[in-house]
C-alpha cells in the first residue's frame, strides 16, 4: 500500500514541477501521510463492515477443506469454526490416516471439491506426495480454485509465494492474481465507470444513432448483436456489439474469416476499426466487463479449449476486456489451430498474473494506435 501511494504522490508533484508550479516540500509529506493515514482508515472500515456483515447475515463467505490431519491442521479447524467474521465456511477434512470424522482419503479430494463447489483448499504439505500436490494445482488453475498450503521443510515450488497468518498458524499460497485484492479491484472498477461513461457520452451518444440508420438501410435486423459469453468466475453475460453481419443462425457457432460473405458493408468497416466494439462499454459501466483484460471468447472455443489447455481457466479469475494484451500482441481474430488459442492463453495468463496500471496504461495505448492503422486480422 505504501508503495503505491508512494508512486501516486511522486506522479501528483512531478506533474506540477513540469508545469513549473512551486510545492513546499512540507505540503508534498504532508499529503503524503494524509494519504497513508486516510486509505489504511478506509481499509479498516472495510474489513470490518464485511465481518459484521458475516456474522448477522451469514453470507459472502469461501467454503473451504483441509488436507491433512495434524496439530497444525486441528488449529486451521478451530480457528474456521470460531472466527467466521473471516468468511470461512468449513467443509470438513481428507486424510489418508484413519481418521473417523474425515471426509474421505487425499486421492478423493479433488472429486469431492469439483461435485461441492469448495472454493478454498488449504493443505499439510507434510502428508502430500509431490504428485499429489501437482494435481492439486492442475486442478486449481483449471478449476478457478484457490490452493493454499500449510508449511513444513518440505521443498515447494519456485514460484512465488504469498505469506500470511491465520491466527498463529502460517500459510503459503501460490501466485496471487493483483486485481483481487480489494484496492486494486475498487481502483480498476472505478477507472472502467469514469473511462465507459466518457466514451458513452462522448462518443456514442450521438454517433450510434448515425451507425443505427446505416446498419439498417443496408440490411434488416436489430442495431445491436448480443451474445452470450463467459466472464469473471466463470459467469455467463451477455456481450454486445453493432450488428455487423446479416442476420444468420451461425454466428454463435463460427468466427467470421476473411472475405466472410456474412459480413454486410458497413460491417467490413466497422470491424476493420473496432468500431463495432464500442456498445461493450456500456458492459463495462454496468460490471460484466473492464475496459482491459482477457477478451471474452466464443462458448463453444470455451467448452473446447477448458480441458485441453493447462491454466485455461485461469483468465476467468478476472473480467473480460473490450482490449487485452493478447489482442495488441497481434492474436486476435479467427482461431484456426490449437497453436493460436495457446498463443493467446499464454498472453492472457501473463496479464492476469503480472497486472499493473503501467501494463493497462500500454495495453490500451497501443489499442488506439492499432484502431488508426488498421489491422490485418480485423475482418
Amino acid at each position: 500500500m505504501s508503495k503505491q501511494i508512494s508512486v501516486f504522490t511522486l506522479l501528483i508533484f512531478t506533474y506540477y514541477y513540469i508545469k513549473g508550479s512551486f510545492i513546499d516540500f512540507k505540503v508534498i509529506f504532508l499529503f503524503y501521510i494524509v494519504l497513508l493515514i486516510v486509505f489504511n482508515l478506509w481499509r479498516i472500515v472495510l474489513h470490518t463492515l464485511f465481518r459484521k456483515y458475516r456474522i448477522v447475515t451469514g453470507g459472502d463467505y469461501h467454503k473451504v477443506v483441509i488436507l491433512g490431519k495434524n496439530n497444525s491442521t486441528k488449529r486451521l479447524e478451530t480457528f474456521f469454526n470460531n472466527e467466521p467474521s473471516y468468511g470461512y465456511k468449513y467443509v470438513g477434512f481428507f486424510t489418508d490416516k484413519n481418521e473417523p470424522l474425515k471426509l474421505g482419503n487425499i486421492n478423493d479430494s479433488i472429486a469431492y471439491i469439483d461435485k461441492n463447489n469448495v472454493d478454498q483448499i488449504f493443505c499439510s504439505l507434510k502428508e502430500l506426495t509431490n504428485d499429489q500436490i501437482s494435481k492439486l494445482i492442475y486442478f486449481s488453475d483449471n478449476n478457478l480454485k484457490t490452493l493454499k498450503f500449510i508449511p513444513d521443510n518440505k521443498y515447494v515450488f519456485s514460484k512465488k509465494l504469498k505469506f500470511e497468518n491465520f491466527d498463529i498458524i502460517p500459510i503459503f499460497s501460490l501466485s496471487e492474481i493483483p486485481l483481487k485484492t480489494s484496492v486494486n479491484k475498487f481502483a480498476k472498477r472505478a477507472f472502467d465507470i469514469v473511462f465507459s461513461l466518457l466514451v458513452i457520452i462522448l462518443i456514442l451518444s450521438w454517433f450510434t444513432p448515425l451507425l443505427a440508420l446505416l446498419i439498417r438501410l443496408e440490411s434488416k435486423g436489430a442495431v445491436f448483436f448480443k451474445q452470450l459469453r463467459y466472464g469473471a468466475d466463470f459467469n455467463l453475460f451477455a456481450c454486445y456489439k453493432f450488428r455487423s453481419m446479416m442476420a444468420n443462425k451461425e454466428s454463435d457457432m463460427v468466427q467470421a474469416v476473411k472475405n466472410d460473405m456474412r459480413v454486410t458493408r458497413v460491417g467490413r468497416f466497422i470491424r476493420r476499426t473496432s468500431i463495432d466494439e464500442l456498445p461493450q462499454f456500456f458492459n463495462v459501466l454496468f460490471g460484466s466487463m473492464s475496459v482491459v483484460g482477457p477478451r471474452p471468447m466464443l462458448l463453444r472455443h470455451t467448452n473446447d479449449y477448458k480441458n485441453k489447455i493447462n491454466k485455461f481457466m485461469v483468465r476467468h479469475t478476472v473480467k473480460p476486456g473490450i482490449t487485452g494484451l493478447a489482442q495488441v500482441s497481434g492474436y486476435r481474430g479467427n482461431i484456426e489451430t490449437d497453436m493460436d488459442m495457446q498463443n493467446r492463453i499464454k498472453y492472457d495468463i501473463f496479464y492476469v498474473e503480472n497486472w499493473s496500471w503501467a501494463l493497462d496504461i500500454k495495453i490500451i495505448a497501443k489499442t488506439v494506435i492499432n484502431v488508426i492503422k488498421g489491422e490485418e486480422k480485423a475482418y
